[in-house]
């Protein structure tokens, strides 16, 4: 019997800091939009950051530009800028992606500042601020189990995780079957910056004992290709962060976007696709990473 990765043959679009809002570039959305969709993705991961402030308008404005991607199923997750408003969870299941939310077991044991916003003040229908799910991705026969933690904080730009929450995520991902296992998370769990997500420590733990092989990620809207072994327990995954998809922020250095060709396959071909921006003029150049070595 083939194993996944000798049947899998998917196409994943991988993008993320979108920043819609004063930090959205001035560059031509149509045209990032003909590029991203030249490409034939099976799956497109947004590694979140979608808004600069988590207003609203902001979220409209991603919403309709998601829309034109031209890909049956996209994964959207949140980040820390889309919660720097009190109903940033709320727009985001409103305008860019609606999961089956997984709530904690034990509500008491969360640690996590604001996850929980007192109802009777705020008057939301949902005070629970993280966006946690578990999705099945069928393409051709072959299913890949997507799980997504959410490593930011409202109000915040350090990135934390609820041990609470891993413990029922944890649970909920002991009671199914799967072959191949992805997280989608907006802070890395390898690097870190001036905002780092506090304990990655726990969530490589975590991608160990469900053996998680790859791990899709933003926040930096710095390029990181990184593979990870722990000697001891004989585990590897590699982690992918794309740098921004069209942020004002260097833009001749940061906005790019990755396109894993055969995705899963010992001749994965990773495309790293550079946007370059001069004037109203959009340009791009695309560099191939094969095996994880550059070309």
């Amino acid at each position: 019997m083939k194993t996944f990765n000798e049947r899998c043959k998917l196409n994943i679009l991988h993008i993320s800091d979108i920043h819609f809002g004063p930090r959205h570039w001035e560059g031509s959305d149509k045209i990032l939009l003909e590029k991203l969709n030249s490409y034939e993705a099976d799956i497109v991961f947004n590694t979140g950051d979608n808004t600069t402030d988590g207003l609203e308008s902001e979220y409209q404005d991603v919403s309709n530009f998601l829309k034109s991607i031209k890909c049956k199923h996209l994964i959207s997750v949140i980040g820390n800028h889309d919660k720097r408003n009190m109903r940033g969870s709320e727009f985001f299941k409103k305008y860019i992606y609606d999961p089956e939310i997984i709530y904690p077991l034990d509500i008491e044991r969360c640690v996590k500042e604001n996850v929980f916003l007192d109802r009777r003040i705020t008057k939301l229908s949902d005070n629970f601020t993280d966006i946690n799910f578990i999705e099945t991705i069928s393409v051709d026969g072959d299913s890949v189990l997507v799980v997504s933690i959410d490593t930011s904080q409202l109000y915040s730009d350090d990135g934390y995780v609820d041990e609470e929450i891993l413990r029922t995520v944890s649970a909920a991902l002991k009671q199914l079957t799967y072959e191949k296992a992805v997280l989608l998370v907006h802070y890395s769990i390898l690097g870190t910056d001036a905002h780092p997500l506090h304990n990655p420590l726990r969530l490589i733990d975590f991608v160990r004992e469900h053996n998680i092989e790859h791990v899709f990620c933003g926040h930096t809207h710095e390029l990181e290709l990184r593979r990870s072994t722990d000697l001891y327990h004989g585990h590897t995954f590699t982690q992918y962060m794309c740098g921004s998809l069209s942020s004002c922020n260097n833009t001749n250095d940061s906005n790019m976007f990755l396109y894993l060709e055969n995705f899963g396959d010992e001749n994965m071909r990773i495309h790293l696709v550079r946007i370059h921006l001069d004037g109203d003029q959009l340009t791009f150049k695309d560099e191939i990473i094969s095996g994880m070595v550059r070309k």
